[in-house]
């Protein structure tokens, strides 16, 4: 009995020490721009990171100044997270009835981002990366599972694609393909939200960034180029990608036809000092 209690002791003591390593450092990169739901969208976003821990948010606005409206709503959340700004060139814009594939968004902002991890990090820091929309849909486990990356980590996206869901081909466990429909013979067919970088990579290949010449829906598969990876080196997650932990999802645009009409009934008064 003393030595069996003596050996789940030891066993005990081996299970802290494992638990006291330190965690990772997720490094989430966000792009936003000013519409009627941004606050509604980040502030649905930040309760989920609330509950990673390690996490380090990187927001970055497509503006050429950091507004009021992301500085508050930063100050006042209890995320780790570093603000940012840099405008899209109007000739990059999308219209507001443009189709959302017409062109690439936050390319500038996510770049921006990728240039502050190299000028704030080091090579040797554990950390991974993560493209992270503020409208998607995410489940806390997709955090714990990119957080022992290696090099680049993968898993499928929900209603990605015009499908139901979009993801990565699993044989023995290893990456052999793509489940898609649009253009499966890119090289890295994947969504935004459907991979994860090691922060290591990010410094030795400084020359990794996306474009605004990139033809639609190729940014993702042309940014991954850059690392040098094969298909062998993807790190299938999420039980072999057989599970979605991620959502491309999209609030529906808001529609105000009577703000016009409350000024004539109001006056100043519709239009009082708030956020929205």
């Amino acid at each position: 009995m003393l030595i069996r209690d003596l050996q789940n002791k030891c066993d005990g003591e081996k299970n802290n020490a494992r638990s006291l390593k330190p965690l990772s450092t997720i490094y989430v990169i966000t792009p936003t721009y000013a519409r009627l739901e941004q606050k509604a969208e980040l502030t649905r976003f930040s309760h989920t990171l609330l509950h990673v821990p390690n996490i380090h948010w990187i927001v970055i606005e497509d503006s050429p100044e950091k507004t009021a409206l992301v500085q508050n709503f930063l100050n006042r959340t209890r995320i780790h997270s570093t603000h940012l700004y840099v405008a899209t060139p109007s000739e990059y814009k999308m219209n507001r009835t443009d189709p959302h594939w017409l062109k690439p968004r936050g390319v500038l902002q996510r770049n921006a981002a990728l240039d502050w991890l190299r000028s704030n990090t080091s090579p040797n820091d554990d950390g991974v990366v993560y493209f992270a929309d503020d409208d998607n849909t995410y489940s806390l486990q997709i955090f714990e599972e990119m957080r022992n990356t290696t090099k680049v980590s993968i898993w499928p996206v929900g209603l990605a694609g015009d499908l139901r869901y979009e993801r990565p081909k699993v044989t023995n466990g290893k990456v052999t393909g793509w489940y898609t429909y649009w253009k499966p013979d890119r090289p890295f067919a994947t969504d935004m939200a459907g991979f994860a970088i090691h922060l290591n990579l990010i410094h030795q290949h400084p020359e990794a960034k996306f474009s605004n010449v990139v033809a639609a829906g190729r940014q993702e598969s042309t940014f991954m180029t850059f690392f040098n990876l094969t298909l062998n080196d993807l790190e299938p997650k999420a039980n072999m990608c057989t599970q979605i932990l991620v959502w491309h999802t999209r609030t529906e645009r808001s529609k105000t036809p009577y703000e016009e009409a409350m000024v004539e009934l109001y006056g100043a008064d519709a239009y009082p000092n708030i956020e929205i």
